[in-house]
């Protein structure tokens, strides 16, 4: 098999990043229009300054934004994971940004990985995260070119 690099990863990771910010974004902002409307925006300090405003209403404020906060936030989440575990796991073994640089993802035995797996690989992404992001750079240096999420998974990046 030959498997796909460093570089080439990052290239597609950036593009399915441009996608995705995209994308989150549309989806947010009509999410964050309905959501608004649930919120006391009087609750809202300008800027966090403003004599008028009690303590009460500060913390008024700050619980509603933490609440839109999460909300969004997990929106998004369930947003990615979809976006990751669907693609992966279609027919293309691959997301768009991996479409393009002609990537795709396997098993150790040279196919296709199920929704759950990809969901589990998505997963272990954070991982890689965690240990700032030297999950990641273990690309760079392991002989079949994987990364931390990808021994969790047991999947491989091949040039298709």
């Amino acid at each position: 098999m030959n498997y796909a690099g460093f570089w080439r990863r990052v290239g597609a990771g950036i593009i399915d990043n441009v996608i995705l910010h995209i994308m989150t974004g549309i989806v947010l902002s009509f999410c964050g229009i309905s959501l608004m409307d649930t919120i006391d925006t009087s609750n809202l300090p300008l800027l966090g300054i403003n004599s008028n405003i009690n303590n009460n209403t500060f913390v008024d404020g700050v619980r509603d934004t933490g609440n839109f906060l999460q909300i969004t936030l997990s929106v998004e989440f369930v947003f990615l994971w979809l976006y990751y575990a669907f693609f992966q796991s279609s027919k293309y073994q691959a997301t768009p940004g991996m479409m393009v640089l002609s990537m795709r993802i396997v098993t150790y035995a040279g196919e296709k990985i199920s929704f759950w797996r990809a969901s589990g690989r998505f997963l272990a992404t954070y991982l890689s995260w965690m240990i700032a992001g030297i999950g990641f750079l273990m690309i760079a240096f392991t002989p079949r070119k994987q990364g931390l999420h990808d021994y969790i998974a047991k999947t491989l990046v091949i040039k298709s």
